[in-house]
Order: structure tokens, then C-alpha cells, then sequence
């Protein structure tokens, strides 16, 4: 199955742009296929995305489209204010998934924490702690009230494993966040329905497996059955920069090559690299 036209680009770099700016920029530069991540509020974004997806295939992902006032998503808050902000998000997000004829919608797991914008893939504050079977509960019940809201409209919801480093496991003596480890993500999709993904960031898991000490390849094979899509970069294992890979790194020899959604995940680089990461996953995936 040649699954070209399954190959996107993140656009989470760009900060600074807003939605069309983004796509005007990719699309210069010779790359049509976005997962829309991120940057700038911009008032008339719906209408504008509907119209450049007819012409664009792109998807949206997480905090996008992003609010004129930002906050962090967080399906397992035990804070009723950003609880609800992040439900009517998704809800959103479904319809507009809808409107821009994408069968997909992804978002990160839910954390411990309600963390501060400003801090997200960073060193996080300390503030309190929600208990950890608590936010895993509410977490699980937000998803399955989502996934009914979901299917009605046709979108799958895939959901990203966090990353935890070390600095954040000692800043709070514990793991603040959700679905980090191989263990935790099983129990969770379990509890699933089947229309569930997890959308597996490469990335979050090298780095957590270094942060938790669990095997990469253990780990790749007891998650295969619940991944329905990919996050691509690399990195040292000891923070998730986003670095580019080669056909040689960790992940392809567990790849899945039957799916509808990888996504290069890399920041910082020219569009020529983003090109030539396109190209290594596309060979990747004839072979």
C-alpha cells in the first residue's frame, strides 16, 4: 500500500504565523500536506481553513485552531474552568475536522498538572497534584464523551503519548503527566473504544524510556496493536527537540506501514530538510 499521501508536515515550529500564514508558507516552499499545530489566533480562521482544504490536505492537531486568550488543553483537569475550555475545544475541533473533509483529530493525554502556557515542553512549575487514578478516570470518561461526539461526524480521534523527563520527575518527586510509559498507555486504550488510536510520538517515547527505564523495543511491540499514527523525530533521550532522523534511526524497524497518519514532527530546519524527511519516510514505507 504506497501511503504518499499519508506523509504530513507539522507546522508546530511556527509560533509566530498564524493558520493561513502557515499554510502560504509550506506551500511556497513546496510542501501541501500539513498537520496544523499551534501559532497565532486569527479571527476569520475557520472559514479560511475550510476554503484552503479544498485545495490543501491538511489536518489539525491538538491547540489548533489556537484561542484568542491561550490555555493548555487538559481532558484530566480537575479544574472546572479549563476543563470545559478544553472540551468545547475538541468539540470544535471535530466540526471543523468536519468541515475541512479530514477523518482525523488528535490531541495530547490529559496531566496531573494544569500547566502553565508558557512552560509547555519545558520545566514545569510546581503546583499541586491531582492524583494520579483520578485524572486517569476523568481523563478516560472526557475521551469516551468525545469519541460518541466524534463518530456522529465521521472523525477519529487519535490521542499523543506525553513526554516526561527527568527534570520533571524530580521537580515533583513523581510523574505529573499521563500516558508516558508502555504500561499506563496499554491499561488506557484498553478501556477504549475501538475507534480510539493512539497517535504514537517517536519522539515522547525516547525520551520517556530513558526518563522511566523501560525497553524502546519491548515497548514498540506492546503498543503496535493500539497505534493508528505517528509523530517522527529524534532525539538524545533526554529532551524532545525534534531533531531530524535518518532512514537508519531507532523507529522504522518498528513502523507500521498500513496507516493513514505520520507526521514529521521536525522544528527548525529549512524546507529542503522537511523535504528530504518527506521523502525518507515515502521510501521507507514502498519498501
Amino acid at each position: 500500500m504506497n501511503n504518499f499521501k499519508n506523509v504530513y508536515v507539522s507546522t508546530g515550529y511556527f509560533k509566530n504565523l498564524n493558520g493561513t500564514q502557515m499554510i502560504k508558507k509550506f506551500s511556497s516552499n513546496g510542501i501541501f500536506q500539513l498537520e496544523l499545530s499551534g501559532g497565532k489566533f486569527s479571527k476569520n480562521i475557520e472559514s479560511n481553513l475550510i476554503k484552503l482544504s479544498k485545495k490543501y490536505d491538511l489536518r489539525i492537531h491538538n491547540y489548533f485552531p489556537p484561542h484568542d486568550k491561550g490555555f493548555v488543553i487538559n481532558l484530566a483537569s480537575t479544574n472546572k474552568n479549563v476543563l470545559n475550555k478544553s472540551i468545547k475545544h475538541v468539540i470544535s475541533a471535530i466540526n471543523l475536522a468536519k468541515k475541512m473533509k479530514s477523518k482525523f483529530y488528535s490531541f495530547h493525554a490529559g496531566f496531573r498538572i494544569d500547566p502553565n502556557l508558557k512552560y509547555l515542553g519545558k520545566e514545569f512549575l510546581k503546583t499541586k497534584l491531582t492524583k494520579r487514578s483520578t485524572a486517569l478516570k476523568r481523563f478516560k470518561k472526557n475521551v469516551i464523551f468525545l469519541e460518541k461526539i466524534a463518530k456522529k461526524k465521521g472523525i477519529q480521534l487519535f490521542i499523543e503519548n506525553n513526554v516526561i523527563t527527568k527534570k520533571n520527575i524530580e521537580k515533583f518527586n513523581t510523574n505529573p503527566l499521563l500516558l508516558t510509559n508502555p504500561k499506563e498507555i496499554v491499561d488506557f486504550f484498553k478501556d477504549m473504544p475501538k475507534s480510539v488510536g493512539l497517535l504514537l510520538d517517536v519522539g515522547h517515547l525516547k525520551v520517556s524510556s530513558l526518563t522511566e527505564g523501560f525497553s524502546l523495543s519491548v515497548s514498540m511491540k506492546k503498543l503496535n496493536k493500539y497505534i493508528k499514527g505517528y509523530h517522527l523525530s529524534d532525539n538524545n533521550g533526554l529532551t524532545d527537540s525534534n531533531d531530524s532522523f535518518s532512514s537508519k534511526s531507532w523507529f522504522f524497524q518498528y513502523l507500521k506501514k498500513d496507516l493513514n497518519y505520520y507526521t514529521i514532527e521536525v522544528y527548525n530546519k529549512s524546507f529542503k530538510e522537511l523535504k528530504r524527511q518527506k521523502k525518507i519516510i515515502e521510501d521507507n514505507l514502498k519498501n
